[in-house]
């Protein structure tokens, strides 16, 4: 008797709201009728995402001045291709005026709308800083490449080159699984085609092919890592990752370390971590000299990007999974990296960059070192990556300028080619020197020097003595390479300088005559030179994120 009395009280309920909302559009109930449709819109999903079109500005503006480049391309003449140049300069440089309006850090967007709040896109301080750090390379390596595209297909280059430095803005905004994924492979798959964009230049292709074999098998293996972590968790968004993986069933907890293991495999191939930096040294001699100083610093940045944020805000409750791992990579990384640059032999064709590629292996050791502290510590450690690699950005792209500035002189680019650059060019003599010596973390690089020590505390402060050490001994055996190659700038030059056609293995002939550098190569060893000179001046305007926390 009760069951059908509840029966018939809950049709009669039921019966009764539904009466109410199909009448409420009438004048006899008004207020009945709203009230009644925000009950049953509360208890609706919403699917409509409001877009927050300033957030996503910098990228999005990227990636439309790479469409607009490659339609222009169809109808510019070949002799005015060098607008293209121009015009992506100017996005870039819009883009990252546009990072001013965001610095507050303090905007999402692509949102969920019901349960709880995760966004796909956010522009915190780490958001902005990163994007500054990418679309300041690439700006660099535009100046870099306006006098070389000449003889490279000039459309096809500024496409790839936009479009890979949009997919890397967008990646440090990325806070779900599927966007982190999709902006690492838009910043990638370009930079595959970049690296073998000379035309009949079979070492160009053979870079690009490694390259592209490698990183393939290395992105399988994250995605398989990725759809582990799904499998486990029933979600994408980073900050939900990390909810669920507090309360992951036993039965789920090997295939959750399974899952962040392999995903981390995949960061560090785009970091050049060992042993997953084979590609590098091939890679970087292999593409044009700019794409090589792009790889090296926004290609980084990319890797080191997402691998903080997958650790940090996805896994921390796995850190006694990725701390271990990641300090023993920076250890394997570092040492490798500044032992095959010691042995790097200065007859050698393109030693000096074979030598700059081993460098950028060890340095991204140093760069691993916060982020494994962070596992042991607070986020705040990573603070230290971020500011290691604003001072690395500058002084690393103004080395390889300069490398492209004495190219153009002796095309074999071998170390013994800059003994005596200070008598020919001593203002690009005195610019490497100095770009070396913030590497090397000698005065008067401050910035190098102060970067260094920080890295070096936050493994300290995490109890990471035995890291400190590892790191100590290697910046001591990376001092020969640095000072050695910083010497060689000021001492005296061996005979007449080297031709064209003997660094090509062709017959001699007649000596080059000393050129005017290009306007564009000039203004990009001068903007990094100043920028080095200002960070050793002030060196808390970079080391300030050091001690903040970015999210």
């Amino acid at each position: 008797m009760t069951a059908d009395l509840s029966t018939t009280a809950g049709s009669l309920v039921n019966t009764t709201a539904g009466s109410l909302i199909a009448q409420a559009p009438d004048a006899a109930a008004p207020g009945l009728g709203n009230a009644a449709g925000n009950l049953a819109a509360a208890d609706v999903p919403s699917l409509v995402q409001s877009i927050d079109w300033l957030a996503i500005a910098p990228p999005t503006l990227t990636a439309l001045a790479a469409l607009v480049v490659l339609v222009a391309d169809l109808f510019l003449p070949a002799h005015r291709k060098q607008l293209l140049g121009y015009g992506a300069l100017t996005a870039l440089a819009a883009a990252l005026a546009l990072l001013i309006p965001l610095r507050a850090g303090d905007r999402s967007t692509f949102c969920v709308t019901t349960g709880a709040q995760a966004c796909s896109y956010t522009a915190d301080h780490f958001t902005v800083v990163i994007q500054a750090l990418v679309l300041g390379g690439a700006f660099l390596t535009v100046l870099l490449s306006l006098d070389d595209t000449r003889k490279l297909p000039a459309g096809e280059f500024w496409f790839l080159l936009l479009a890979s430095a949009a997919g890397a803005a967008l990646l440090p905004a990325s806070r779900d699984l599927a966007t982190l994924v999709v902006a690492l492979e838009v910043a990638s798959l370009p930079a595959f085609a970049l690296v073998g964009i000379k035309r009949g230049d079979r070492r160009s292709s053979e870079a690009a092919l490694k390259f592209f074999l490698s990183s393939v098998v290395a992105t399988a293996v994250m995605l398989l890592g990725v759809s582990f972590v799904y499998a486990s968790t029933g979600t994408l968004h980073l900050t939900e990752i990390a909810a669920r993986l507090d309360d992951v069933p036993p039965v789920l907890d090997t295939l959750v370390k399974t899952g962040v293991a392999l995903t981390l495999v995949g960061f560090a191939f785009k970091t050049a971590a060992a042993p997953f930096h084979f590609w590098v040294p091939d890679t970087y001699v292999g593409a044009p000299l700019p794409i090589a100083a792009y790889l090296s610093v926004v290609g980084k940045a990319v890797g080191f990007s997402g691998l903080i944020l997958v650790t940090v805000i996805a896994f921390p409750s796995y850190a006694d999974v990725w701390g271990p791992a990641l300090a023993v990579l920076a250890a394997l990384t570092m040492t490798v990296g500044n032992v095959a640059a010691v042995r790097q032999r200065a007859d050698r064709a393109r030693s000096a960059v074979r030598l700059l590629a081993w460098s950028s292996v060890a340095q991204a050791g140093y760069l691993l070192v916060p982020i494994a502290a962070a596992a042991y510590s607070s986020d705040e450690q990573i603070g230290s990556t971020v500011a290691y690699a604003l001072m690395y950005a500058v002084v690393n792209l103004g080395a390889f300028a300069v490398a492209a500035l004495v190219a153009r002189t002796h095309p074999g680019n071998r170390l013994s080619d800059y003994r005596g650059l200070y008598a020919t060019r001593p203002l690009a003599a005195l610019a490497l020197g100095f770009f070396l010596l913030c590497l090397a973390g000698l005065p008067p690089g401050i910035i190098g020097l102060f970067a260094k020590v920080t890295v070096f505390s936050a493994a300290v402060d995490a109890g990471l003595g035995w890291l400190a050490v590892v790191m100590a001994v290697n910046v001591v055996i990376a001092l020969y390479y640095y000072l050695q190659w910083t010497a060689s700038l000021f001492r005296a030059p061996d005979g007449a300088p080297e031709t064209a056609e003997a660094a090509t293995g062709t017959p001699a002939s007649t000596p080059q005559r000393r050129f005017r550098a290009p306007a564009p190569l000039t203004t990009a060893i001068v903007l990094t030179a100043a920028a080095g000179i200002l960070l050793s001046g002030v060196p808390q305007a970079v080391l300030r994120f050091a001690s903040v926390s970015l999210f």
